[in-house]
């Protein structure tokens, strides 16, 4: 239970709730989070001075926004997809590395960082979303299926990182970058093709891999929330 004078203390004072933050314990057990790691700390020893993780994170943005505008515009010609599987590789440099560049420059801010970063990506994943949706690509049935699913799944992440004191930024072998480097591979059959074969019908490529995708989030949502619970339970029974 909260204790109300402790609030209200905190309350009070803004610079105890900064002093009392702890940020949570980062994991990442994906099949690249170890390369992908050495990856990033060698370009943070080699980024500019003038460049800082603001930056990082506004290329982030804007390059999920960019590639939604790819996605809409592929709906004229395809090979529009090309320029949005690079904006999605440049998304990952923004979102990937403003972390770890604040982290080697000894520079972080743990709650603007979280709360920023965070907010970021839900909007951008919508950008994204939307543009694949108005490209053709995807219906809007299983875009917003798919939407839903992300969000459900990111709200139990950020629910679990405040109760539980641990960021799980992947699921299983599977990690952001990951599920990036599918979204290219995607992105790259798309561009010849659209549709696949699939028992005798021809079906959207996108509602394909939107559905099994749609799938796979509720179940790890199902699964993270069973398990949270009981972890959560066992740790503030009532004696």
């Amino acid at each position: 239970m909260t204790n109300p004078q402790l609030l209200e203390s905190t309350l009070d004072h803004p610079s105890l709730g900064a002093t009392a933050f702890r940020p949570a314990k980062r994991i990442q057990q994906s099949i690249l989070a170890e390369p992908e790691r050495r990856a990033l700390l060698w370009m943070a020893a080699r980024t500019p001075r003038c460049i800082n993780s603001d930056h990082l994170t506004l290329l982030g943005l804007l390059s999920m926004f960019a590639a939604g505008g790819a996605y809409w515009a592929a709906r004229w010609d395809s090979r529009y997809l090309w320029i949005a599987s690079l904006c999605v590789a440049l998304n990952w440099l923004g979102d990937s590395l403003d972390g770890t560049l604040a982290r080697f420059r000894d520079q972080q801010r743990p709650r603007y960082g979280f709360y920023v970063d965070h907010v970021v990506d839900a909007v951008g994943t919508l950008a994204l979303f939307a543009g694949i949706a108005a490209g053709g690509i995807m219906s809007w049935p299983v875009a917003a299926a798919l939407l839903l699913a992300y969000f459900l799944l990111f709200i139990e992440v950020g629910l679990a990182t405040h109760a539980l004191g641990e960021f799980r930024i992947s699921a299983g072998a599977f990690g952001p970058t990951e599920l990036r480097l599918l979204l290219i591979a995607g992105n790259t059959k798309a561009a010849f093709a659209t549709q696949v074969h699939l028992l005798g019908h021809a079906v959207l490529l996108y509602n394909l891999g939107g559905v099994c995708a749609v799938v796979g989030m509720l179940a790890i949502f199902v699964h993270r929330t069973v398990q949270h619970t009981r972890t959560l339970y066992a740790q503030e029974t009532v004696r």
